[in-house]
């Protein structure tokens, strides 16, 4: 395994643990804002929710450590630059109030950034009762997002993370931590499928900036109106093929019964509508898909036997990728020429 990458892995299994009132002050002081902080669950970072006394919200962020400060500026320089489109809604930076754009907290000789943007309200996607309008609203949406970053370019824009697509195959050696051999065999064909059939394709395809992690967990919703309100949390955003896009928000559509893309076909469709895609990228989102629930699985159990069982990073994936494994197993069922088939029916 690089060994580059495997210490990104094992540096971002720990966010920071700084205390409330030691960030509180740095904030007040630095940004100029206080009130109340409520922690958010986090992979990597620090993050709370902050809500003033004048009923404002905003999220800070203390940064992982490890994080190199051009990815930061990187993923800051997005969220400016995505702030510039009126296509869909983000959070929006923050400045000091000597107008810097994050910035720090020195802890026992460990200097950490700290960012601070705006709070997007609303109820997760993950919480709302999928259907197929639904899910073709969350493809159109993905791609105006998608057309808002194309041409963004910066010099952090190729981070070293484990959700990489790009480096699946380097998770190997964390896939001794899934239980069972049975289990392992869907996320070892995976793997193979994708070295194979996609990795040697993956510089000929479209690629520009994308979220990374547009899972429904990072897509909010007005509860009352079902209507998007915005994408949150850009950790993830990194320079790759604009399809992982796609397959990896398509991964999380995961539909129980006969018909397991009743869900992710209409919103492939959607996406496709507003941002055609070619047939070259339609024909790898079965294994990007598949790629991308390996990966899900592998840093699931990985985390698992890293992290204590109270630990709420790992409660919370428990509970959201309970099934990621089923439905892996239910696209092999289903198989390339079947799913690749049905897809273009929507397209």
């Amino acid at each position: 395994m690089n060994p580059d990458f495997a210490a990104s892995q094992m540096s971002s299994s720990a966010p920071p643990d700084l205390a409330v009132s030691e960030v509180a002050d740095a904030v007040g002081r630095q940004f100029g804002i206080t009130g109340t902080f409520r922690p958010l669950v986090s992979e990597r970072d620090q993050n709370f929710r902050l809500q003033t006394p004048d009923g404002r919200f905003f999220v800070v962020k203390v940064t992982n450590a490890a994080e190199p400060v051009v990815v930061t500026e990187f993923q800051v320089a997005l969220l400016l630059h995505l702030r510039q489109s009126n296509a869909v809604r983000t959070p929006k930076v923050v400045r000091t109030v000597s107008g810097e754009l994050f910035g720090s907290i020195d802890a026992k000789g460990t200097v950490y950034r700290l960012r601070l943007v705006s709070y997007i309200s609303g109820q997760p996607l993950a919480e709302m009762p999928m259907d197929g309008a639904l899910a073709c609203e969350f493809g159109r949406q993905l791609a105006l997002l998608g057309q808002a970053m194309r041409g963004f370019s910066h010099a952090g824009e190729n981070p070293v993370l484990p959700w990489d697509l790009q480096r699946v195959g380097e998770l190997r050696d964390l896939q001794l931590h899934i239980d069972g051999a049975d289990a392992r065999r869907p996320v070892q064909r995976a793997v193979d499928d994708f070295e194979s059939r996609v990795a040697e394709q993956i510089t000929d395809l479209p690629t520009q900036v994308i979220h990374g992690d547009a899972n429904p967990e990072n897509v909010m919703l007005d509860p009352a109106t079902r209507s998007f309100e915005g994408f949150i949390d850009f950790s993830d955003a990194i320079k790759a093929p604009r399809v992982f896009d796609v397959a990896i928000a398509a991964s999380y559509l995961r539909a129980t019964g006969t018909d397991p893309l009743s869900i992710m076909g209409p919103f492939v469709g959607a996406y496709n509508a507003v941002t055609p895609l070619d047939q070259d990228e339609i024909a790898v989102i079965f294994d990007l898909v598949r790629a991308r629930l390996a990966t899900t699985i592998t840093l699931l159990y990985w985390r698992l036997s890293a992290r204590d069982e109270n630990d709420p990073y790992r409660q919370k994936t428990l509970r959201l990728e309970a099934g990621a494994a089923d439905y892996l197993v239910a696209l092999d069922g289903l198989g390339r020429a079947a799913f690749t088939e049905q897809i273009d029916g929507q397209l």
